[in-house]
């Protein structure tokens, strides 16, 4: 069985979280305008608020390679709210896809409301 999954730092292509997902398949590139990142210094973080855009790759996943984002993402099916992301489906152009979304304040953190986030130099 296949899920969609939706990604918008490390995991996208080229990136250092890459390899995770260089099996899976890629559907394409979207724009969600229900999340804004939150710049956490060597990877962003996602809360559905609305943006002007930000820029997502959709990848189709099998249930082993969405149990390796969990860890990766720090995400506890049986306490969503304890991990560092919880994840939840949002709609995308290709249909339901999974979101990771962080879970700890961002009071003080830089919002990115639109666009592609990419790692600093």
């Amino acid at each position: 069985m296949s899920t969609l999954v939706a990604v918008y730092g490390t995991l996208k292509r080229g990136l250092i979280n890459y390899p995770l997902l260089q099996d899976a398949g890629f559907v394409g590139t979207d724009t969600l305008d229900c999340i804004t990142l939150y710049d956490l210094g060597p990877y962003p973080g996602a809360r559905l608020e609305p943006s002007g855009g930000i820029l997502v790759e959709v990848f189709r996943v099998s249930n082993a390679e969405l149990a390796q984002l969990d860890v990766l993402e720090d995400y506890l099916p049986e306490a969503p709210h304890l991990g560092l992301y919880d994840r939840q489906q949002v709609q995308t152009c290709y249909g339901l896809a999974w979101v990771y979304l962080y879970n700890h304040s961002v009071q003080g953190i830089e919002a990115m409301r639109q666009g592609s986030w990419q790692p600093a130099d």
